[in-house]
């Protein structure tokens, strides 16, 4: 064991020597991909500032896409098809490198695009140099960013998927508890509990349904629009857009590399669906409070106080909330970064990324820090105030021909009597109708409860258990067979 140690120590400590020397080496040669034009090498002023690493997530991407355009300038006849598979045999090397995280970056890599091809040109020689006959890092960006996104769409629409399946689960075990509904904070009727979670379900499969409606306009290669109006070599988009699995290509070189709308609207989702999980964050928060009392939430997903013993603190529900802003603050970024672009591609669409990848990844962790909260809580919401069957009472005169603003008045008056003497509609004497007219009777006060009011509320969508399970088997087809609801 011991000599084997040492030899990979020795290894390990020449690859290091090997790369710090390209460091040091580098660090006063900064070379570019576009240097030929210029007597000096970069300024180290100007690389601090101009130089961002946000693009290196996009490796893998980049990798692919640079083996698509290879193989169409093969088929095109742009280079002969023995350099097309030396390209192909280095770069299989680099993709690789980068899904076991062996992949080395340099100070010296201006981005995502000069590290492949100075890796590629390590690996080949010159030849490497062909890898950007045809294209441009205008459009190369684009692909990498595209692939990217369109895979991203697919993991949050995914996620989104098994939190709305959570929400149906949960709705079934609590749809015979009945709770308020609210409205300015005020109970105002009375639901099946179910009515609440369900409720977070559509508005978590609209935001799936954007990111699949968003899908379809992420589904166009921009490979060929090269710096913004095209190529003079016989490229062939089509070609390369197929063997990357797009389903269309670009119609316009100029607005396809001077456009980031496709980014505008994947923070827009991000957003959307982030002010939902911050919404269902607050009322975790509230349900959560001795106040309400509606949820229980396991040990292993709450804090403490590092003062007060007796604290058990919905944290995570708290940090949906924060969070929340932030993605709201990397949309209005990015929209505030397309402003005023003259076409075509600008420096400034550089800066989309911090933005986009920070929101993304916000709302990645916010979705499984959910389905952890909503999986794994108890609920036990209390019954509404009895009051809450104000609307019903009122109702019932309705179907007696009583016009419904004279019911509500008379509902009304009846609910003031009775909120002096501190009484409700089951302690109703025959005083407290003596200021009513003839319309209002005992009979209409008869079986007035809770379990009365779900039962005759019949409208399609109420809160009513009957059209609690109809959302449910909605919803389950959706999940199950992938239909809309």
């Amino acid at each position: 064991m011991g000599p084997k140690r040492n030899l990979d120590n020795h290894n390990r400590m020449y690859i290091y020597a090997y790369y710090y020397a390209l460091l040091y080496i580098a660090r006063f040669n900064l070379t570019t991909l576009w240097g030929g034009r210029f007597t000096q090498s970069a300024h180290s002023d100007l690389w601090n500032f101009t130089v961002s690493h946000e693009d290196r997530r996009l490796l893998s991407f980049d990798i692919q896409a640079s083996m698509a355009h290879v193989k169409m300038l093969a088929h095109c006849h742009i280079i002969p098809e023995s350099e097309c598979d030396e390209i192909l045999k280095g770069l299989g090397t680099l993709l690789e490198e980068s899904e076991t995280n062996r992949f080395v970056f340099l100070d010296t890599d201006e981005d995502i695009h000069s590290a492949v091809e100075r890796r590629l040109k390590e690996i080949i020689g010159d030849v490497a140099g062909k890898l950007h006959t045809g294209r441009s890092r205008n459009d190369q960006i684009l692909v990498d960013l595209k692939l990217y996104l369109l895979q991203s769409a697919r993991n949050r629409t995914r996620q989104l998927r098994e939190l709305i399946k959570t929400f149906v689960a949960q709705a079934d075990k609590t749809k015979n508890l009945i709770a308020p509904v609210y409205t300015h904070l005020q109970q105002a009727q009375a639901v099946s509990f179910a009515h609440h979670l369900l409720a977070y379900a559509w508005m978590f499969k609209r935001d799936l349904d954007r990111f699949n409606s968003l899908i379809e306009r992420l589904d166009i290669s921009p490979l060929g629009a090269c710096a913004g109006g095209g190529t003079s070599l016989g490229i062939d988009p089509k070609h390369s857009a197929n063997m990357l699995g797009f389903k269309n290509v670009f119609r316009n070189s100029i607005d396809t590399v001077a456009s980031r709308d496709f980014v505008s609207e994947y923070a827009f989702c991000v957003s959307q669906s982030m002010i939902h999980l911050s919404r269902l964050g607050e009322e975790i928060i509230l349900w959560s409070t001795k106040e309400f009392n509606w949820i229980t939430l396991p040990d292993e997903l709450t804090t403490g106080s590092s003062m007060l013993p007796q604290k058990k603190n919905p944290d995570m529900a708290e940090l949906l909330r924060g969070k929340c802003s932030g993605a709201i603050g990397d949309l209005v970024a990015i929209l505030s970064l397309q402003k005023n672009l003259p076409l075509a591609y600008n420096r400034d669409l550089q800066e989309d990324k911090t933005y986009l990848f920070r929101s993304d990844d916000t709302l990645e962790a916010s979705l499984k820090a959910s389905h952890a909260l909503i999986a794994s809580a108890k609920f036990h919401p209390k019954e509404p105030d009895p009051m809450i069957l104000a609307i019903d009472l009122a109702e019932r005169l309705v179907k007696k021909g009583v016009p419904f603003r004279s019911a509500h008045q008379m509902v009304g008056q009846l609910v003031l009597s009775l909120e002096k003497t501190d009484k409700s509609f089951s302690d109703v004497a025959s005083t407290d109708l003596e200021s009513q007219t003839d319309n209002l009777t005992f009979d209409d006060l008869r079986n007035l409860n809770l379990e009365t009011s779900l039962r005759e509320r019949q409208s399609y969508g109420g809160g009513s258990i009957a059209s609690v399970e109809r959302q449910i088997g909605q919803l389950l087809i959706f999940l199950e067979e992938g239909q809309g609801a």
